[in-house]
């Protein structure tokens, strides 16, 4: 039975999270700036003002007792931060220019070598790498490491972090944004107050970052608010990684390409591998893929339990131990899918919640550093005498300031590179290559993308090659669940949104996606067209997949959803 995702919408309204605010004036939290995520896009923003603000203490003294507030709905900074993760330090250097160097900066170790493999099921051949993938003068870094370092950075600097605190509603007011209501806790699995539960509030500031990462909930609303989301959709992929303890170190970053992908253009199955020291006794392995795929049974976590059976890379595995996982989607969308604008009256957008990212390279992290600190000087500037965040056209100065970056230029000449692999692994690549050596010339224009949800769906035998878990080199899907180190309590309502009742195919294609075993078909309903879907919310690490292919996230309690410390 033929079906596509996007045929069974997600039950789910932009304007229910829309609102002015509602708590009494005086029992409203008032901000100067308002920052909503704490990874390194809204870190560096915070950062970024507070440098300025200590240069222009009348400006501080205009913002009120808290200047900058971040709102962050992990544990934690870092909590819910994942990536490979290779840097690129310039961003991290203009940051601090004058006031910290590259060694103070908390990286693992610089990259001194790298190797990059066409896989088959058997053999590893080695390849040249290509000029988007080198990485001399990179750093390997955990990201939710750099995070936790970042928040501190901000906290000297005078912002304020609230943690466990999710960003439900956006405020809007006589069409500019004025802040967010934060979510409930406390609440019972239908919704009903529970003995400890706190009511949400209203978060209200002179201008509003959202920095929320990918698949940002009020980042999606806003751009459908304002009318801002691009004619070519963003399209995202899912990484699924793991941290081994190992006996022996490795001296290079290894990129491959090929299995256990397949190549034919029908499966559009795009993607590859990243394996990294971390030290000299951890590396990390991963696999992303991207979520235009079109075979119910693929399952990206499963692919990467049968990557570590290939005989190169269990030896690299070989007598060392599982420490930890976690999962995460990426945006992939590129130049053409970015919003229309950056902003919008009283708000700004940032980093990969705003699909700042540079696929063929592999990068994100310092794009999203760069973009919180040019909107920190955006923001900054519209606090000036006779400005305000909220006067439309004000806030445009942060889109010219990103299109006289370095993050405009790269993005423009990789532009067309994922999308070319929509054709298949071979065309694709040597489209790819055409674009690489013209620096983006060719092909002309910009290649327009489609919904991954959009892609109609089919059933292979691919999950027959999937290891059965071993427990020492390959694993289920709970037990990574519980190595991610999730905090989610079992009795909170829903933060998933999905149509429950499906084509078998889409339900087939839900379970398989997801990393954590949060679907599953209602038993007795296997043999059947249309089938019910049952739904875990407590098993689900927020990667976003669900977001891509049909559902919607939206955030749970804040606190909830992994505790990443190594990721």
């Amino acid at each position: 039975m033929a079906a596509r995702p996007s045929d069974y919408p997600a039950p789910f309204d932009w304007r229910d999270y829309v609102s002015v605010p509602t708590d009494p004036e005086d029992e409203r939290i008032e901000v100067g700036v308002l920052i909503v995520g704490a990874g390194p896009a809204g870190l560096a923003c915070a950062i970024r003002l507070g440098q300025l603000l200590e240069e222009s203490p009348e400006t501080a003294d205009k913002l009120g007792e808290v200047p900058v507030a971040v709102v962050e709905k992990g544990k934690q900074p870092g909590s819910h931060l994942l990536s490979g993760a290779v840097v690129n330090p310039r961003a991290l250097r203009k940051l601090f220019k004058g006031r910290k160097a590259t060694e103070d900066f908390p990286f693992l170790q610089e990259v001194h070598g790298e190797s990059v493999y066409f896989m088959t099921s058997k053999q590893a051949f080695r390849i040249p790498a290509p000029p988007t993938m080198r990485n001399h003068g990179n750093y390997i870094a955990s990201v939710s490491q750099l995070g936790r370092w970042l928040a501190d950075e901000a906290e000297e600097l005078g912002t304020m972090i609230l943690p466990e605190t999710s960003a439900l509603k956006l405020l809007v007011q006589d069409g500019r944004v004025v802040g967010v209501r934060t979510g409930d806790k406390g609440l019972g699995r239908e919704g009903e107050p529970l003995g400890n539960y706190e009511p949400g509030a209203d978060l209200v500031a002179k201008g509003t970052v959202l920095a929320e990462g990918t698949q940002g909930h009020l980042t999606g609303v806003a751009l459908q608010r304002f009318g801002l989301e691009s004619d070519s959709p963003q399209v995202w992929a899912l990484g699924v990684k793991e941290i081994w303890k190992v006996a022996k170190p490795l001296d290079r970053i290894i990129h491959t390409m090929g299995w256990p992908l397949r190549f034919g253009a029908k499966y559009r199955e795009f993607g590859g591998s990243f394996i990294y020291p971390m030290g000299e006794d951890m590396i990390t392995i991963g696999l992303v893929v991207g979520l235009d795929y079109r075979d119910s049974e693929l399952s990206v976590h499963d692919l990467l339990q049968e990557f570590k059976l290939h005989p190169k890379i269990r030896k690299l595995l070989e007598g060392g131990e599982r420490v930890a996982w976690g999962a995460k989607t990426i945006p992939e969308g590129g130049l053409g899918s970015l919003p229309k604008k950056l902003h919008a009256p009283g708000v700004v957008f940032c980093g990969d919640g705003a699909g700042i990212v540079n696929v063929p390279a592999l990068k994100g992290i310092h794009y999203a550093i760069e973009s919180g600190r040019l909107a920190a000087e955006a923001v900054f500037d519209s606090l000036q005498p006779g400005k305000t965040p909220a006067t439309p056209g004000v806030l445009a100065s942060y889109d010219d300031a990103v299109r006289e970056s370095f993050i405009w230029k790269d993005l423009h000449e990789v532009r067309n590179m994922r999308q070319v692999f929509g054709k298949g692994f071979f065309m694709g690549g040597a489209l790819a290559s055409m674009a690489t050596a013209t620096k983006g010339r060719m092909p002309r224009g910009t290649i327009a993308t489609e919904p991954d949800a959009e892609h109609e769906l089919f059933r292979t035998d691919r999950a027959k090659s999937y290891p059965a878990p071993d427990g020492k080199l390959t694993f289920d899907k709970l037990s990574s669940v519980f190595a991610s180190g999730n905090r989610t309590r079992d009795d909170q309502p829903s933060h998933i949104r999905i149509e429950t009742d499906v084509p078998i195919r889409i339900a087939q294609m839900w379970v398989n996606m997801c990393p954590a075993e949060v679907y599953e078909i209602v038993a007795g309903d296997e043999d059947k067209e249309t089938v019910s879907v049952q739904v875990t919310p407590s098993n689900c690490v927020q990667c976003g997949a669900i977001t891509a292919k049909g559902g919607r996230l939206t955030p749970p309690e804040g606190g909830s959803g992994p505790e990443y410390t190594l990721t």
